[in-house]
């Protein structure tokens, strides 16, 4: 096992634990409407009405996904009254995604 320089932190592809974090983190997002949702959220924290009335999907598959992607700490939510906000929380996902929407 080869360590990096002057620590004994292992590289990124042999460490079990993060490769197992990222794939995690990949199957939550691998879906046209997980996608869309972290799409939508990019801009900031939007209320789950918006959410579903943007994307056009039904009200209850929305809130499946957010579920979801909640779950995984992708994302977090803010109550405010009987409304339900949702904002990215992990940083990576924005990366991520900026990655895969620029065009070459």
């Amino acid at each position: 096992m080869e360590l990096k320089e002057g620590t004994k932190e292992l590289e990124k592809w042999q460490d079990e634990q993060f490769l197992e974090d990222t794939a995690e983190l990949l199957k939550a997002l691998a879906h046209p409407a997980r996608l869309k949702i972290i799409g939508f959220l990019a801009s900031g924290k939007k209320c789950v009405k918006h959410i579903w009335e943007a994307l056009d999907l039904p009200q209850p598959n929305v809130s499946q996904h957010l579920s979801v992607l909640r779950n995984r700490g992708i994302l977090g939510y803010k109550r405010e009254g009987s409304i339900v906000c949702y904002y990215i929380k992990d940083k990576r996902v924005l990366d991520l995604y900026k990655n895969l929407t620029q065009e070459d």
